[in-house]
Formats: C-alpha cells, structure tokens, sequence
C-alpha cells in the first residue's frame, strides 16, 4: 500500500473511531438509570406520603430516572425475594424501607456485588455496602420524651403507644423514651397498646387500653400516631383539659396544637385549641433523598454512607401556619397547614434544604416543586 493509501486508512478508522465515541457518549446521555423503591409496611399516612415524595423526585429527574415500586408488606422474606428479584430485572439502584436492620442484609449484599446502588432510608440497615438516610431516632424519642415527663411534672400515669414491631425506627425508640421514663420513678407506664404508625390502629389500642380507666387518672401521652387520637378520645370523653402529648408530626395534631382562632373555617374535631404537645417525626423526605443521593453515587459522585435527616422539634410557643407551603415560607419556619387543604393524618415534616425539588405539591401528589 502506498503511503498516501496508509494515510487515507488511518484517516479512516480514526473517523470510524470518533464515529462509535461520539455514539457510545450520546448512549450513555440517554440511558435512564433503572430504579426500584421497595416498601415493606405501607399501612399509614406516612409511608403514602414518603412514597409521594420519592416518586416526585424520580419526576423532577424524569431524564434519567425509571422508576419501579414494589411492596412486600410487613414480611421480610417476602423483601428478600423481591430485592433479588430487583437485581436479576438489572436494577442500577434500590431504595428500600426495610422491614428489618438485618434480615435483608444478605440480599442487600448480593444487590452490591452485582454493581446495585442501595440506600436504605428512614429505617436502617446493618450491611456495610448499603447506604442510610435517617432520623436520629434516638434523639427524637429522647427529646419528646423529656418534654412529655416535665409537662407531667415528672410524675404520674402515663400511656406508651409503640409503633411497627421489628423496625429500627420503633425499636430505637422505645429503647429511648424508656430509659427517660425509667429516670422518674414517680412515672408509672400503665398500658403500652401498638398503634403500628397508623391512626385508626391507634385509637383501638388507645380505646382498649382505656377500658377499664378513666382519662382523669392520665398524666401523659407518649408515642407514634399517639397525640390527635388521645386528644381526641379525651375530649370525646368530656375531659375538659387535654393531656400532655409527644411526639407525631401529623398535621391534625399540630393543628390542635395552634391557638383558638389561628385556622379560620377549621371544624371538626381538628381544630386550633391550644392542645399541649411536642411534634417530632421521621422526615417523609427521607426517601426523595435517597433517590437523589444514589443518582449522584450512579454519577460517580462521593456520597457518605450516613446521612441524617432535619429534626424540628415544634412546641405550643414555635408552631406557625404556613399559608402556601412554598418552599420559601417552609424556608422560613411555618410547620403547619390549614386543615382545609390536607387530612388530618398527613403529615407536615416536609421541609429540608437538600431536597428543593420536593416540597407541599411533591407530599400531597407527589408532583415536583
């Protein structure tokens, strides 16, 4: 071959070459990354609105992301399979709310080994190669436990409703507001009913529990899905004054907890009346960031392996209504809405600096900000 015909050849292939780059990078810009939500317990409000808020953010990055959503229940073995099978689908990324710190651990790792980018969010998990978005439980637990024991006085009877048996979230906290209860011993826990995170759960317990007592002879409330049903229970009871009551985030709730007169054309039962509370939650966003933080893991991007989530704590003295829900007002302190626009069991623990793409609309519809 002549050297004008050599030339020519390697001009060539360096075009042919150029030619399948140029392809490769436009393949990869177009890719969407495959990603599975996996949800165990979905039986509340909570769990629907942080499902709400992840499928918002897989819509504010809809270039990118397919999203897949897959409930298990309240069964781990059940996760197990399906995370497996989430895998074998070839799945880029899990979120997963686990139903166990460490039943889904061996799945998890074969998820890992595969090349699967996996967060774990509100409840934790144990494997190393996983990520956490979290509340600190234990703190949050600690906090409203306190409030509840010096709005008693540090002494009495008190009602201790648990959430979803098995979790991390309910196991820390319980662990928690026991060891502030214990340091009163003039605090005596007289029922302990399961409330599951759900309303309606905790007010059979509640009702039960109170079968053969009478609201007079309650000091205090404490735990998950506790505060609107207790509240309300007492005052369907003719009780005159509302009993101390820490911790949920539930709108309904905090509504109770703002003055008379502070929610115009507020009716029912949910309404402004000064109730006294602490209003702590797990974060609904936590999964929203999750997502978020496994794109960027996908983009080759250093993520810690903890993050954890704001902790408002709300009292009767900082609860403010947000008109909107922009993300500005949230920005600028407002924590809880008119009754007028959500149920009462929705929860308003919505705001969070990282997450801009998710706010009011993404929890309620789970529609981008």
């Amino acid at each position: 071959m002549t050297m004008s015909g050599i030339m020519k050849s390697v001009g060539l292939a360096s075009l042919l070459a150029a030619g399948a780059l140029t392809a490769t990078a436009a393949d990869a810009a177009d890719k969407k990354y495959k990603v599975f939500l996996s949800m165990s317990y979905v039986g509340n409000d909570w769990q629907a609105e942080a499902q709400n808020m992840v499928t918002a953010m897989a819509k504010a990055n809809s270039d990118k992301v397919d999203l897949q959503i897959q409930v298990s229940g309240p069964v781990a073995q059940k996760q197990i399979q399906q995370i497996n099978a989430m895998v074998q689908a070839g799945a880029n990324a899990i979120i997963v709310y686990p139903i166990s710190p460490t039943a889904l651990n061996p799945a998890i790792k074969n998820a890992c080994d595969h090349g699967v980018v996996v967060f774990a969010y509100d409840s934790s998990v144990t494997e190393p190669c996983a990520y956490n978005v979290v509340t600190d439980q234990t703190k949050l637990a600690t906090l409203s436990a306190e409030w509840v024991a010096k709005a008693m006085n540090h002494k009495g009877n008190l009602i201790f409703v648990t959430g979803v048996p098995g979790t991390s979230v309910d196991t820390d906290r319980n662990k928690a507001a026991h060891a502030v209860f214990a340091k009163y011993p003039d605090i005596k826990i007289v029922a302990e009913p399961n409330g599951m995170w759900s309303q309606a759960v905790a007010r059979k317990g509640l009702t039960e529990a109170m079968a053969t007592r009478k609201w007079e002879d309650i000091q205090g409330v404490w735990g998950a899905t506790a505060c609107i049903q207790s509240w309300s229970l007492e005052i369907e009871s003719g009780l005159k004054t509302l009993i101390p009551c820490g911790a949920e985030g539930t709108n309904g709730m905090r509504v109770m907890m703002l003055p008379k007169g502070a929610a115009e054309g507020a009716g029912g039962t949910y309404v402004p009346m000064g109730a006294p509370g602490v209003s702590l939650e797990s974060h609904p966003g936590a999964g929203a960031l999750a997502l978020k933080l496994a794109l960027d893991v996908l983009e080759g991007k250093k993520v810690d392996k903890l993050t954890t989530m704001p902790l408002d704590v709300v009292t009767n003295d900082n609860i403010k209504l947000c008109k909107e829900g922009s993300f500005e007002e949230l920005k600028g302190g407002c924590n809880t809405f008119d009754p007028g626009l959500v149920p009462s069991g929705w929860f308003s623990v919505i705001y969070n600096p990282a997450t801009p793409e998710v706010g009011f609309k993404a929890a309620l519809v789970g529609q981008p900000d």
